[in-house]
């Protein structure tokens, strides 16, 4: 199991890799003066100019991507002064003269509209994200799961067929659209029964009470964007379990006289759990990363919304800290999904 965990981290830092080196020269070829947008459009040359070598704008690109690398790695190589120490923050591990590498936190750089730490303004973001990824996986998983066993019990009847019918509707209608809907019908039309809004975040501010929980502002993002998942989930599970019952052993299940909510959840479910597993785990970490249109038309604060407002403001270190963020997370979902095939499965890790 060591040597198969050991093997994705290996993959796992590799991708990573790769996905630092795109983005860094993807963004550095891209029209537009960096130190422009960060100083304004009205600023002198002078200043102009300073703020590029503070950038390293007027170093060669070799030397501006290994500076990147070394910003964003969490051991990097410093100068041992004030300066460096209030902007990376390190904990020294080997003093190298005037220099030395130290451990420290991922440095994103600055916002070119805010002026605020990358590192801050995602670290504000990132727990709405989580909360709505986890809120639409929640509904995703309980309903497609049930559905698809409901489904595959009464296969070829009207349950069936309406579930499959709902199903392939589900995939086929994307979650921009299912938003704009669901906002529109359940926050604007139907708002005076519903009592839920179109807009809001996980918390709102008011005049009087000040700054208090709305969960209310959850419901219609998670629906919206647990629709899709959901439906690939009910497919999954349907296909999955449907192949799991002609099996000899659940026959053999039920001639021992169990039940059939003992034979279905206790021999049948678990042994269709893996292709189920692998579309909760790339779900996840696709809305865990981002929901970037939803977050966007609800108006929730979350790491996607940011990076839509980033985008259009050119706001590039804000966006490519998005994207690194979003591989990361990508990353680690997957790695604990390999580590949960090679404890759901025991054929994974043998092979």
């Amino acid at each position: 199991m060591l040597r198969f965990l050991a093997r994705r981290i290996r993959y796992s830092l590799l991708v990573l890799a790769g996905v630092i080196t795109v983005v860094f020269f993807l963004f550095n070829v891209l029209p537009g003066d960096p130190a422009r947008l960060t100083m304004g459009q009205r600023s002198d040359l002078a200043s102009v100019e300073n703020a590029r070598r503070e950038m390293n704008l007027d170093k060669p690109l070799a030397t501006r991507y290994f500076l990147y690398l070394n910003d964003i790695s969490p051991i990097g190589y410093h100068k041992r002064d004030s300066i460096d120490k209030a902007k990376y923050g390190y904990a020294t591990l080997l003093p190298l003269g005037s220099h030395a590498l130290g451990l420290k936190a991922p440095y994103l750089g600055r916002s070119y509209n805010t002026k605020r730490e990358v590192n801050a303004v995602l670290t504000e973001a990132l727990p709405g994200t989580i909360i709505l990824a986890l809120a639409a996986m929640a509904i995703a998983t309980v309903g497609g799961i049930l559905l698809g066993i409901l489904a595959a019990l009464k296969k070829d009847t009207w349950m069936d067929t309406a579930s499959i019918a709902a199903s392939v509707a589900g995939v086929s209608m994307p979650s921009f659209f299912a938003g704009l809907v669901i906002a529109y019908f359940f926050g604007y039309i139907l708002h005076s029964y519903t009592g839920l809004n179109m807009t809001g975040s996980l918390w709102d501010y008011d005049a009087i009470t000040g700054r208090h929980l709305a969960l209310q502002n959850l419901v219609l993002p998670a629906i919206a964007l647990g629709i899709r998942p959901l439906a690939i989930i009910t497919q999954l599970t349907r296909s999955a379990l449907l192949d799991v019952l002609s099996q000899d052993y659940i026959r053999t299940a039920y001639a021992k006289g169990l039940s059939t909510t003992k034979v279905v959840f206790r021999h049948a479910l678990p042994n269709a759990l893996n292709p189920v597993v692998t579309a909760i785990s790339g779900w996840l970490a696709e809305l865990l990363a981002g929901s970037f249109f939803v977050e966007y038309i609800f108006g929730w604060k979350g790491v996607g919304k940011i990076t839509v407002d980033a985008l259009d403001k050119f706001d590039f270190p804000l966006v490519m800290g998005s994207v690194l963020l979003t591989a990361f997370i990508f990353i680690i979902v997957n790695l604990i999904t390999d580590m949960l095939y090679g404890w759901l499965d025991p054929r994974v890790r043998l092979q």
